[in-house]
């Protein structure tokens, strides 16, 4: 069976090539995926309805989104402007990612071609992230009695603090992070567990902290679904990452990672995170890797 992707071609905004955050990345992330073949389980989402942005959004803040007057010290915290095409985007994102963690429920493994906004709180969003889309579907779960207990697996190169900050309250929900520790946020909020790596960290010192974590993880248990994070910005080449992982390091991080969840059986959504590089196509072919590893577990 092929491997369930939710993709639309409205994640794309539309930004100039050379503008601070890559949104090119998108359109050339399912570009990669056809020309490996892999695009054959495709699903398009749509906007997601507003009472799910709500739980994990303040209303005030969903609402100036939806109508586009987002006041404009907000929109200089998230990076960039939020028109139409902007909050149209951020509305599909979590769609995607709500609708990708249904099709891991049905056939135990899903990816979003978009989300991992992890820096949107609940009163604004923040760090080029409008709306907080694992959050959102976390929540929208959790609602609707689909699931019981779900972990949260960041493993983008920044510190997943909007995600920890929206979900704190909600005791069936834990969330991990594991990122550069003196990468943005500066003020990190706390996660049910962090875990900050030095600068330069490479592949092997990275993947043996990783598989410990998911050995202790695992020890806790109970688990419904697993939403993982897989952020390319640990990349060595990336802009605004710290660490010093090889694309052969990503392959076998997502290895170890989809492998930990689906041998033991637990649906498993993945999302794209954060990756950061003015060559599009290396950047897309970095993100491509999640899909690779998750087509071989489909």
């Amino acid at each position: 069976m092929p491997l369930q992707i939710v993709s639309h071609p409205d994640y794309d905004a539309g930004f100039a090539a050379d503008h601070r955050f890559p949104m090119g990345k998108y359109t050339q992330l399912m570009a990669r995926l056809e020309a490996l073949a892999l695009t054959g389980g495709l699903n398009r989402p749509e906007v997601i309805a507003p009472q799910w942005l709500r739980l994990a959004h303040d209303a005030t803040y969903v609402d100036q989104v939806l109508a586009c007057t987002v006041p404009q010290h907000i929109e200089r915290e998230i990076g960039f402007p939020v028109g139409e095409r902007v909050s149209r985007r951020a509305q599909l994102a979590a769609g995607g990612t709500l609708l990708a963690a249904h099709l891991a429920l049905g056939h135990g493994i899903a990816c979003n071609a978009a989300g991992g906004s992890h820096h949107a709180r609940r009163a604004q969003g923040a760090g080029f992230c409008t709306f907080n889309d694992v959050a959102v579907a976390a929540l929208a779960l959790l609602a609707d009695r689909q699931v019981g207990k779900i972990l949260v697996v960041d493993l983008d190169v920044h510190q997943g603090d909007g995600t920890a900050e929206i979900l704190a309250g909600h005791p069936d929900v834990f969330t991990f992070s594991m990122h550069a520790e003196k990468n943005y946020p500066v003020r990190k909020v706390a996660s049910s567990l962090d875990i900050g790596l030095p600068d330069g960290t490479t592949d092997d010192a990275y993947l043996q902290v990783l598989a410990d974590t998911l050995t202790s993880l695992s020890r806790r248990g109970g688990w419904d679904i697993v939403f993982y994070n897989a952020g390319v910005d640990p990349h060595r080449d990336d802009r605004l990452g710290r660490l010093a992982l090889s694309d052969e390091g990503l392959r076998r991080r997502e290895h170890i990672v989809i492998a930990h969840f689906r041998e033991a059986g637990l649906p498993l959504c993945g999302v794209i995170g954060g990756g950061y590089s003015t060559d599009i196509a290396a950047l897309a072919a970095r993100h491509a890797i999640l899909f690779e590893a998750a087509a071989a577990f489909a």
